[in-house]
């Protein structure tokens, strides 16, 4: 199994029109961590477009083009590209150029978007929505098979047999389609053979198994071979020395981060009480001990069969040498237990 970190790049609202300092030390955070998961051999990282003044990231490629140049061998992939709002063309064109960067490690995982501030802001109708996905995911597919392209949507004026440019350095882009809950979403990836990952950001893992189910169900259908599906899982992770520590340091962020958007959609805040119950080895966060976690990874493998991990990381108000700490500890505890209990290297 790989196991990889992502994140969205949280940040103090800062409501100005420049010297966006803590933007600014976020990205270099970023930066950071990377290149610690890069030199501790973690397999992916994984970074989300948002258009909302509390994450930093808009751009995804550009900010992996900065940490290509600070890594060697670490896969580098957006989570998600908000491909309904973007133009398929320049998706390609912006992550094959990150690929020839950084020869070769350049992934796109395309989703609609979980927030919808990116529509309006690109001029499009939220009426439009599955349409839209559909549509550009058809498009950046064909751009990815062929130099030379012909097509034609109802959302993007059409394409005469033009090249896109730059190619990447691997054959093809490795494409993947990132889902919450969607079975619509799962069949589609399931019958177009493209690689899944099931954000589990709530709720009990275990439910998630009949989407998993459906998922193999459509690319079997399709005449795919099931044994080859490229399946991962994304969960907020978080962990310190001790279970008690690790509940009582992300607790406040989690919390703050979940309320503010449970708020503006209308949802319950969130109790310590509902969190804890959320760490336990039935619950969807990955929160806790280094030996806690990793039973936790092991345990969904088991549900799941996933060929990939990512831990989602929220940094909040956490210093950042403790965020650094828990991709140590990730990279150092929990991966060896996994991979040995997988009988993997």
């Amino acid at each position: 199994m790989e196991l990889g970190l992502s994140t969205f790049g949280e940040i103090p609202i800062e409501h100005i029109s420049g010297n966006a300092v803590n933007s600014h030390r976020r990205i270099d955070q970023l930066m950071q961590e990377a290149q610690l998961a890069d030199e501790l051999g973690l397999d992916v990282f994984a970074l989300g477009e948002h258009h909302r003044p509390d994450f930093v990231i808009s751009a995804p490629e550009v900010v992996l083009a900065g940490i290509a140049t600070v890594t060697k061998r670490i896969r580098l992939s957006s989570a998600v590209t908000v491909l309904s709002s973007a133009d398929p063309v320049r998706v390609f064109q912006n992550f094959s150029s990150l690929d020839l960067l950084s020869k070769g490690r350049a992934e796109i995982m395309a989703g609609r978007g979980s927030f919808i501030e990116s529509f309006p802001l690109f001029g499009y109708e939220l009426d439009d929505y599955d349409e839209l996905f559909t549509e550009k995911l058809d498009l950046l597919m064909k751009i990815n098979e062929t130099e030379l392209v012909t097509w034609s949507g109802m959302h993007r004026a059409p394409i005469k047999n033009l090249g896109v440019y730059p190619r990447p350095y691997q054959e093809k882009l490795p494409i993947w389609i990132a889902v919450g809950g969607t079975p619509a979403s799962v069949i589609r990836a399931g019958k177009l053979n493209l690689p899944l990952t099931i954000a589990i950001l709530g709720g009990q893992p275990a439910h998630f198994q009949p989407l998993v189910r459906l998922y193999r169900e459509s690319a079997a259908k399709a005449g795919h071979d099931v044994a080859k599906l490229q399946f991962a899982v994304n969960q907020h992770m978080y962990i310190a020395e001790s279970s008690q520590q690790a509940s009582d340091e992300f607790w406040p962020v989690y919390s703050k981060m979940m309320n503010r958007i449970g708020k503006e959609r209308g949802w319950s805040p969130i109790t310590r009480e509902q969190f804890e119950y959320m760490r336990m080895p039935n619950g969807s966060l990955m929160v806790g001990s280094p030996e806690e976690v990793a039973e936790k990874i092991i345990s969904e493998y088991g549900v799941f069969g996933n060929t990939r991990f990512l831990a989602q990381i929220i940094a909040g108000d956490i210093p950042h040498d403790k965020i650094l700490n828990s991709i140590r500890l990730f990279a150092t505890r929990v991966a060896p237990i996994v991979r040995n209990a997988l009988g993997k290297d």
